[in-house]
């Protein structure tokens, strides 16, 4: 079995315990106008994976942008690996910003970039040595299913693959944390599953911390109730019953936090609104 596809010993539980690796205390936010983000507190545990839900327009994907200091909240606290980002000067975010991966909307390439260049961005910007470039490249694009594309620019990709080398480039730095903003949005199921099965890779063989923002509850089920089995370099169902307790729930409604939880807890809530938005 090659090293990179050996899985974390008995997939550990968060360490809760441990400080987390992202934690929020009663963040508001906003922009001209009332607050978009409310009283928001919430922290992600080392090994977790949190998936953040609610409709489109409640500020999930500002909350992402919160957590890696691309914006300010107005009140509360942000803390990113144990530090207080909410007033640190750009300079100081930029050696913590490098220790997490963010896969954007859409993926974000720039068309102009080969895909080498794509997922090698930030090392381009280090001035890292060509060779260590190429090579770190080459991992990060077999561990997405796609080194082939290595000399190819994004117009030739489609959709789903175009999404996988967004992964590749947020994972080139064996990040300590991931975020991903709707990584399935706008492809059709089949290509989801797929995306989401890289995410349950990197999930189950690294133990990399994560929140996923998505609007898809059939992605929230799968990263669930599914793990990543390395002898066969696949993603497979977990016996009927189990689920994957490394993976909680957080939902947002008009910018408040009104679920925190288990699937179990998702599932059995009496909260009208968490309701309507699993119906």
């Amino acid at each position: 079995m090659s090293p990179a596809l050996v899985p974390a010993p008995q997939s550990p539980a968060p360490v809760r315990d441990a400080a987390p690796v992202v934690s929020l205390h009663g963040i508001s936010a906003g922009f001209d106008g009332p607050p978009v983000l409310q009283d928001i507190s919430f922290s992600v545990a080392p090994a977790e994976t949190r998936i953040l839900l609610g409709p489109a327009g409640v500020g999930k994907s500002t909350l992402l942008k919160l957590i890696i200091g691309l914006l300010r909240p107005l009140e509360g606290s942000v803390r990113l690996f144990g530090e207080d980002i909410s007033n640190l000067p750009e300079e100081r975010l930029f050696p913590l910003r490098a220790r997490a991966g963010m896969v954007f909307q859409e993926g974000a390439l720039f068309d102009s970039l080969t895909v080498r260049d794509n997922v090698a961005y930030q090392l381009i910007q280090e001035r890292a040595p060509d060779e260590e470039i190429d090579s770190r490249v080459h991992e990060a694009l077999r561990f997405v299913g796609l080194e082939e594309t290595f000399s190819l620019y994004p117009a030739s990709l489609s959709g789903g693959m175009r999404r996988r080398v967004a992964i590749a480039r947020a994972l080139i730095h064996h990040p300590e944390l991931i975020l991903y903003d709707s990584p399935t949005g706008g492809l059709d199921p089949v290509t989801s599953t797929t995306i989401i099965e890289l995410i349950v890779k990197q999930r189950d063989v690294h133990a990399t911390p994560a929140l996923l923002v998505t609007h898809r509850l059939q992605d929230a089920f799968t990263l669930c109730t599914h793990r990543f089995d390395a002898e066969q370099n696949q993603m497979v169902p977990l016996p009927e019953g189990q689920i994957n307790h490394n993976t909680t729930f957080l939902m947002l409604e008009e910018g408040r936090l009104i679920l925190d939880g288990s699937l179990h807890e998702l599932l059995h809530t009496d909260n009208k609104a968490v309701r309507e938005f699993l119906e």
